[in-house]
């Protein structure tokens, strides 16, 4: 029977139910949508390219934001274009293996920039509270190491997760009430004991999203404690405006992610999942660069530089 089961479970496809009870309200809603994906893929590739062409811009700080800035870029690319197309239809088939490749791709991506966000705390650590020996700390081997094993924690934390969630049977309703394949939506599907598996989404969810957080915290305890000890106004301003857009950035991605994974099966409600999944599937990717632009003053800087160049 069990084999059975799986059988019928890898021959099938599932079923994105999206927002088929907002049936008067898509066509505002893609376009809603589709102006705050083109916004977003706009501000994280214009960094990505500042910090590529600009010279002054080749330090670790902005190596972590360009490599974040990409990792966002294929995050959101995973899952809005296949929302958007949601929106013009009343509902969207997904092949198994297509559902679970795109639930190990989001996983892997959130949990690289989770990584990564940690890292650019630890940059920010040495910045502003080892100021003399930074330098020597964090070396472009370093950052590129910190990149690498963010990139290859996350791949490999969201393969065995998504491992675990598709060899569940699914044998009977195979209608995801989500606009992608989300763990919960997925998981609230299986017809087996899903105990075992929810203890390991939580446990690859404390390596991905509590620990890193956690770490960032404490970096800027540590941050705050130094730049209170700064005599100077101006030193304390500068020495806080080249860490508000992290924290911030990092407040919302941590904040939501946290909301939807850390919990049980049995608090699984879909309609809030789904607002909650649409906040930092689209709006927080979108603030993202508008909060690293108006907080930088040597991002805006580059990019006016660049704006006027071709007028001189």
């Amino acid at each position: 029977m069990d084999t059975l089961q799986k059988n019928h479970t890898l021959s099938s496809e599932f079923i994105i139910l999206g927002f088929g009870d907002l049936e008067e309200l898509k066509i505002f809603f893609f376009v809603l949508f589709l102006a705050m994906h083109l916004i977003t893929l706009a501000g994280h590739t214009t960094i990505v390219l500042i910090t590529l062409i600009n010279t002054c811009l080749q330090t670790p700080m902005y190596f972590f934001l360009r490599s974040l800035s990409t990792i966002e870029i294929c995050y959101i690319l995973v899952i809005v274009p296949n929302m958007l197309a949601n929106f013009l239809s009343r509902n969207q088939r997904i092949p198994f293996l297509g559902c679970a490749l795109q639930m190990h791709l989001f996983i892997a991506l959130g949990g690289a920039e989770c990584f990564l966000l940690a890292a650019m705390a630890y940059d920010r650590f040495v910045a502003i509270c080892n100021p003399l020996r930074y330098t020597l700390i964090i070396t472009r081997a370093l950052c590129l190491q910190m990149l690498v094993l963010a990139c290859i924690s996350g791949f490999a934390l969201s393969l065995t997760l998504t491992t675990l969630i598709f060899l569940l049977p699914f044998c009977q309703s195979h209608e995801i009430n989500h606009f992608f394949c989300d763990i919960p939506a997925v998981l609230f599907l299986a017809c087996s004991d899903t105990r075992a598996n929810e203890i390991a989404v939580f446990l690859v969810c404390m390596l991905i999203l509590l620990i890193p957080f956690l770490l960032i915290l404490l970096s800027y305890g540590f941050i705050i404690a130094a730049i209170l000890r700064i005599h100077s106004a101006e030193g304390r301003s500068k020495a806080f405006s080249t860490c508000a857009g992290h924290l911030l950035v990092s407040l919302l991605h941590y904040g939501c992610a946290i909301f939807i994974y850390i919990r049980p099966k049995s608090c699984y409600t879909p309609e809030q999942d789904k607002i909650v999944s649409l906040i930092y599937t689209n709006v927080t990717p979108m603030l993202y660069p508008m909060i690293y632009s108006l907080r930088n003053k040597e991002v805006k800087g580059a990019l006016k530089r660049l704006l006027e160049s071709p007028n001189r």
